[in-house]
């Protein structure tokens, strides 16, 4: 019998360090160490840091007595003083606690450098050395500094021993790895083993689904192959083996795969895609049917899709093209076949929207064009047939996707027409079918976006709160659904966005909180799908915005840290990514906007710089893109705002006045018109802004940023009460009422 190893020599095996807006992961990494349980054969072992125990309990975390106090408590000293480790989690959070810093530097008083161990959640390490970027330094100064002979902070750097739970480094389950062979004294690997082994016996009920699947599905084939080769009288029971194993890929590749989707399992969905293909490729030459190819090419798409929202674009687009060719093979070989038609389409789609996503609009508008020609050429033979109508539904609304962001509004508004009208006809004929009202609720965002571009803001809310009944009312039915919780809260952020230029800022911020906290109980579900990351750092960089004009900078700042945080992985990760690119240039904007707003002129011009460097090689790009051209301008205005010299100011609203005066379409934008009246006022051409004013009155925009802009103008500017009045009975239609004739889609997400 192996006896207990020797109890050691403090009363604590961790002290965790974290600052209170990381309580979630401290709760995490509490429970973690406390319940893991040591390899048998390594208990009481003899290592650096002594005999290692069973448990690594009991762990130390309380921060109850530093709300009131000034200096660490005795509780806290004490508790230090008996931990045999300090666990440190950093973020830009902690490395601005003076709290975590005090107590590195307590420990590290106490000689105990070596056992300082850091858990990175977020942000970068050293940042603050990165001009720009210090808002995402994770380390405290504490642990980025050696002490001096008298106990104080040296000028000598540090190198703590970190592991990185980020999603793009070594993961949560590693990072807990790591730190606990630390606190063991042994090694890393001896620990991965030994989870990899455990993982393996806790296989979850969708993952056993999938292995049990994949098993059978390997062993028809290889039966079905040695069945056909073994005897002539064999051959009906090969055929029927092998229909049973192309029976059972269908579903991997069908119904378990939606499943996997929607709980955004994409660890699991690419193991069952990659069994799927490893199928197809044991198959002889002779085997290859025609079901064999379309399912072929179904599993490539699925890999595609995997590793688009995983981030890979060009991954993606490799398995598209694949699929792309054997799809077209198959329709071309069946013209009469709906079915295969469908199927080609959307190959063409799942190409134009991967080329949508690179900036290639061009090579995107030839593809989803492509997919339509197909789909037109079928539904002349096929007539009444729903799934080629719900087919160009899609088709349509990508069109109008790459026409509007070509400067040609009114082209895409008859595109975005045609797909409501084809979205009312399929919900009709099949009002219980999902995917067709969360196409028709698509719709509706489509022509709200075209019509706040042209000024009439009062629809724009009409469709977009029809948008918002649709998936609010889908998401509650199917709460399990990913997917739709992602629909439901893209058009919550934009609804609450718009409210707000209407001077509903309660409404926005309240809106734009719910999408910013199921975007993170999104990612909690998913760490690696990069576009819930993307979203979540989107809305977090509008709800900063709105924060800041409502007069809480203290959040605006931590809400904008948080976005330049996640887009800071994401931008690694892929820098052709315009999508990103542009998030990230708004964030910038906003964190200089915060900065001149709390004095820091010079600080807020080196960050709006930065911004426009992104920017304007976007812009020079995509010039007739409508957020571009409106994120541009006002980043430019800023840039003026900042300014010391009063002739480079002037010059740079002079700039920004006449780039607003060449922009082609939706000149009726409210957006648009604040931004020019902005310009004017600036340039004391306080009677050509007041004729603007006049418009904006008229549209009901009373965005909070205008505001404040007339206030310093002394611009008097009342409410309007009819248009108040107006969106008071919008906002009162019961979510099964009828939604307003028109027509719209989230942008800029085209959805094949």
């Amino acid at each position: 019998m192996t006896q207990d190893p020797v109890a050691p020599a403090f009363r604590y095996h961790a002290f965790i360090s974290y600052s209170h807006q990381d309580k979630t992961w401290a709760d995490w990494l509490h429970k973690a160490l406390e319940t893991y349980a040591v390899p048998k054969r390594l208990v009481g072992q003899i290592t650096t840091t002594g005999p290692i125990p069973r448990r690594l309990t009991p762990i130390f975390r309380d921060r109850d007595e530093l709300a009131s106090a000034h200096d660490l408590g005795r509780k806290i000293i004490e508790a230090l003083e008996q931990s045999a480790n300090l666990i440190v989690i950093c973020s830009p959070h902690s490395a601005a606690s003076h709290w975590v810093s005090e107590e590195v530097l307590a420990y590290k008083r106490l000689g105990r450098d070596e056992r300082i161990l850091c858990l990175i959640v977020d942000g970068e390490p050293n940042a603050s050395d990165l001009p720009g970027r210090e808002a995402e330094e994770c380390f405290a100064p504490a642990l980025r500094f050696e002490l001096d002979a008298t106990g104080r902070l040296a000028t000598q750097r540090a190198e703590p021993i970190a592991a990185d739970a980020r999603p793009d480094k070594d993961g949560k389950a590693n990072a807990k790895l790591k730190l606990i062979a630390g606190m063991l004294g042994v090694g890393f690997d001896t620990l991965k083993q030994r989870e990899l082994r455990r993982r393996a016996r806790r296989m979850t009920m969708v993952a056993a689904l999938a292995v049990t699947v994949m098993t059978v599905t390997t062993t028809l084939a290889v039966l079905a192959i040695v069945s056909r080769h073994a005897a002539v009288e064999a051959s009906q029971a090969a055929q029927r083996r092998q229909k049973q194993a192309e029976a059972l890929v269908g579903f991997m590749l069908g119904d378990l795969n939606d499943k996997l989707a929607q709980a955004a399992r994409l660890d699991i969905m690419q193991s069952v895609d990659d069994k799927a293909m490893a199928y197809f490729q044991s198959l002889p030459a002779t085997d290859v049917t025609d079901e064999t190819l379309e399912q072929r090419a179904k599993a490539l798409e699925k890999i595609g899709s995997v590793r688009l929202d995983q981030g890979n674009l060009s991954g993606a687009m490799e398995s598209y093209r694949a699929a792309l060719q054997l799809s077209g093979r198959l329709a071309e070989e069946a013209p009469g076949d709906a079915a295969r038609q469908v199927a080609h389409a959307r190959s063409w789609s799942f190409v134009g929207m991967t080329d949508w996503y690179q900036g290639k609009l061009d090579a995107a508008w030839r593809d989803f064009e492509s997919a339509q020609n197909v789909l037109q050429q079928a539904q002349a033979r096929a007539g009444n047939d729903l799934s080629l109508k719900f087919e160009l539904l899609n088709v349509n609304s990508n069109i109008g996707h790459v026409l509007e962001a070509r400067g040609q509004p009114a082209a895409a508004a008859s595109a975005y027409r045609n797909a409501l009208a084809l979205g009312r006809g399929l919900v009709a004929a099949n009002p219980v079918n999902t995917d067709w009202s969360a196409a028709l609720g698509i719709a509706h965002n489509n022509l709200g976006k075209l019509a706040l571009q042209r000024g009439d803001l009062a629809e724009a809310i009409a469709e977009y709160h029809a948008d918002d009944a649709i998936e609010t009312r889908l998401a509650a039915a199917d709460p399990k659904n990913n997917d739709q919780r992602e629909n439901m809260l893209r058009v919550r952020a934009i609804l609450g966005r718009t409210l707000a230029l209407t001077g509903d800022v309660d409404a926005g911020i309240r809106d734009l909180q719910q999408a910013v906290d199921i975007a993170a109980q999104l990612i909690a579900i998913a760490p690696t799908q990069t576009g819930f990351q993307a979203k979540s750092a989107l809305y977090l960089v509008q709800l900063s915005r709105l924060k800041r004009l409502h007069g809480d900078l203290p959040a605006a700042r931590t809400l904008a840290a948080q976005a330049l945080a996640i887009l800071s992985r994401l931008t690694r990760q892929d820098p052709a990514n315009v999508t990103w690119q542009q998030i990230d240039a708004a964030a910038r904007s906003e964190q200089a906007a915060q900065s001149f707003a709390g004095g820091q002129s010079a600080a807020a011009q080196a960050q709006v710089q930065v911004a426009m460097n992104i920017l304007q090689p976007l812009l020079a790009k995509e010039p007739d893109d409508r957020g571009l051209v409106l994120d541009t301008l006002s980043a430019k205005l800023l840039l003026a705002d900042t300014a010391s010299d009063a002739a480079a100011a002037r010059r740079l609203r002079e700039e920004a006045w006449e780039a607003s005066q060449s922009v082609k379409d939706g000149k009726d934008d409210p957006r648009l018109l604040a931004l020019q009246v902005e310009a004017l006022l600036g340039l004391q051409k306080n009677a050509e802004a007041r004729l603007l004013i006049e418009r904006l009155w008229n549209a009901g925009y009373r965005d909070p940023a205008l505001l404040a802009i007339l206030r310093r103008a002394r611009v008097d500017y009342p409410e309007n009460p009819a248009f108040a009045t107006r969106i008071a009975q919008i906002m009162q239609v019961d979510a099964s009422t009828p939604a307003p004739v028109t027509a719209a889609v989230r942008t800029p997400h085209p959805k094949p």
